[in-house]
């Protein structure tokens, strides 16, 4: 029970009540308020910092082998047209400047999910079949999607040209496009330095993950959409805010983990050929943009019927 007011003698600092006293109070307020009002800055330079530790030995095989960043680019050409034809969909698309922005924060924050993803690897593959599922389920999934949504609440989210429900599917698939160009170029000369070790041809094993990485980059590209779509309802929605957030998040988790399941577990129960997995990732990338497009094109037809007072509500002010 905290101190009466008559019993004033009595010092109940650090007991019921507290304030900034010694010198280790003082850092620890300075620290705070730093943190409070920089954070985005300070998820940004650790984000940056890993990445460049991780590129360290990509930045090396790129000067010694050019051909690898060419790989590495071409392998983001479908996620790249998924997100061009996304933008077409767009009401009123979005600045190439702030979808720029979340492109680069979507890349570096992958650098985060890279590091989850390879400490968690070691001890889930350690279960008998259904460990890489528990790992897709419990870790990439939820891990890969939350880094994406959070380019986009970074900085866009607070821009005013974030003026629109829809907009936060333009600027989720800008974020799953950053994020799958690190990750393929991490895959693409992971790879590649695995060939050098082994003293095999480099171009034998950069070819088969470029095709591969190719395929998943859309993916990438749709679940951070939808994921981006729930939170421009929750910005325009304040009173669920918590809940569409989740819902979002939830959803593009569940997809994207249900993918690697099955893209995993398919080739070990079925005679499955380069074709058929190839047919099998067109089916399910093109299911989830026929039902994203539609969302998106129901929008479109509200503005229309209604006009974008209806459409398109002001936001309230998220400024810090």
């Amino acid at each position: 029970m905290p101190a009466s007011s008559d019993d004033s003698s009595v010092d109940t600092h650090g007991v019921t009540t507290w304030e900034p006293r010694t010198l280790g109070d003082r850092l620890s307020v300075s620290l705070h308020e730093t943190l409070a009002s920089n954070w985005r800055v300070v998820v940004v330079a650790l984000a940056a910092l890993v990445l460049l530790g991780q590129f360290f030995v990509a930045f090396g095989l790129f000067a010694t082998d050019p051909f690898l960043a060419v790989f590495s680019a071409v392998s983001v050409i479908p996620a790249l047209l998924l997100v061009w034809y996304i933008r077409r969909q767009d009401v009123d698309p979005e600045p190439v400047g702030t979808l720029a922005v979340t492109f680069v924060l979507g890349g570096l924050l992958a650098s985060f999910a890279a590091l989850v993803n390879t400490a968690a690897g070691t001890v889930f593959r350690q279960i008998p079949f259904i460990g890489s599922i528990l790992l897709f389920f419990l870790i990439v999934g939820p891990g890969e999607e939350l880094v994406k949504w959070l380019a986009i609440r970074l900085y866009a989210y607070d821009r005013s040209e974030f003026d629109a429900v829809v907009d936060g599917a333009m600027y989720g698939a800008a974020a799953g496009l950053g994020f799958a160009s690190i990750e393929n170029v991490i895959y693409i000369t992971q790879n590649a330095l695995t060939a050098i070790q082994n003293e095999g041809p480099v171009l034998a094993a950069t070819v088969p993950t470029t095709v591969a990485r190719s395929l998943a980059g859309p993916g990438h590209v749709l679940y951070s959409a939808f994921a981006g779509y729930y939170l421009g309802l929750a910005k325009f929605n304040e009173e669920h805010y918590g809940p569409l957030v989740v819902k979002g998040i939830a959803v593009a988790a569940l997809l994207h983990a249900t993918y690697n399941s099955l893209s995993t577990v398919l080739p070990q129960v079925l005679p499955m050929s380069g074709l058929t997995t190839f047919a099998f990732i067109v089916l399910w990338d093109g299911a989830l943009t026929v039902v994203l497009i539609r969302k998106l094109r129901q929008y479109r037809d509200v503005v229309d019927e209604h006009g974008t007072a209806s459409a398109r509500p002001q936001a309230a002010s998220t400024d810090d």
